[in-house]
């Protein structure tokens, strides 16, 4: 069920905006997950999208305006809890 997608405020933005390129590290990978995150804030189906990446554990991006290590944490704290 992915008709969410389709209400996404990234839909038309590049998806590199979103997944970073092979070795990306320190101030680039952290002002691409911002330009990210502010596409994210916007967007109407910003949870719909976070429960997505959380519920199959995307590896890649950021989803619902968290990165990979936020979701992480979250599913670490979930696992804790």
């Amino acid at each position: 069920l992915w008709d969410w997608q389709l209400e996404g405020a990234c839909r038309g933005v590049s998806p590199e905006v979103f997944f970073h390129p092979e070795g990306e590290r320190g101030p680039a990978r952290r002002k691409r997950d911002e330009a990210a995150v502010k596409v994210c804030a916007s967007c109407p189906v910003l949870q719909e999208c976070r429960n997505h990446g959380l519920t199959v554990r995307e590896p890649y991006g950021v989803w619902g305006g968290l990165n990979i290590n936020e979701r992480e944490m979250i599913l670490a704290h979930r696992k804790a809890g």
